[in-house]
Formats: C-alpha cells, sequence, structure tokens
C-alpha cells in the first residue's frame, strides 16, 4: 500500500489528511459584513437554481462577500428607487405633516412596489 500525503492541493483548495480521508482547509474571510435580507434571499435563490455556483463559491470562501455586496447594492437602489417614487408621486413632508394616513398610505405602497422591482432585478435573475 502506498503511504498518502498528510497535505494536497487540488482545484485551488488545500486538502489535510485525516485518517483515510482528505478534509477541505477551508477558512472564512477575515472581514464580518452582514449578508442581510436581500443576500439571504438571494442565498436561498442560489440553493435552489443554481446549485452548482453556489457550491463552488461556498468551496472558495467568496460566497459571504458576494452576498454582503450584494446586499449593500439592493439596498442602494430601494432608497434610489424610493427616493425616485417619492418625487414622481408628489409625497413630500408637507404631505406627511397634513395628511398622515394618506402619506403612510403612499409610503406603504411605494415600499412594497420598490421592493417588488429590486427582487425582479437583483435576487431573482
Amino acid at each position: 500500500m502506498r503511504e498518502l500525503k498528510p497535505v494536497i492541493y487540488e482545484n485551488g483548495i488545500q486538502y489535510v489528511l485525516v485518517g483515510d480521508y482528505y478534509i477541505p482547509v477551508l477558512k472564512l474571510p477575515e472581514e464580518h459584513r452582514p449578508i442581510g435580507r436581500w443576500g439571504r434571499l438571494y442565498r436561498d435563490y442560489m440553493k435552489e437554481v443554481h446549485s452548482a455556483m453556489y457550491q463552488s463559491m461556498t468551496l472558495s470562501c467568496t460566497l459571504w462577500t458576494y452576498l454582503a455586496d450584494l446586499n449593500e447594492q439592493a439596498e442602494s437602489r430601494l432608497e434610489t428607487i424610493i427616493r425616485q417614487m417619492k418625487e414622481a408621486e408628489g409625497v413630500t413632508e408637507e404631505m406627511k405633516a397634513r395628511e398622515q394616513l394618506m402619506w403612510v398610505q403612499c409610503m406603504n405602497s411605494i415600499q412594497n412596489r420598490a421592493q417588488e422591482i429590486v427582487l425582479h432585478e437583483m435576487i431573482y435573475t
């Protein structure tokens, strides 16, 4: 029987011999940024629809950073869309002071539509 090497490199991943098995040496990125709502939604979508890409990114330790970046971009896009819709529909601070219930109704509508746009553009594509 031949002697097994204690450490091997395969496909850019380091493996360590533990008993009779090689276990991948995976390290989390040094930075810890939250993946947030949008990152979690996209992670779940990747698991179901793009499982090969999900596994590849998990093994290369790039998944968390990718999801954190996506979350930040989605939040920024959501804020931009909400601001633009408020301007287009005339929802102002003056309206908030005069007609509070109407302002809440308009803002809820704008926020729901903006979230659907972000889901369609960035998550479920």
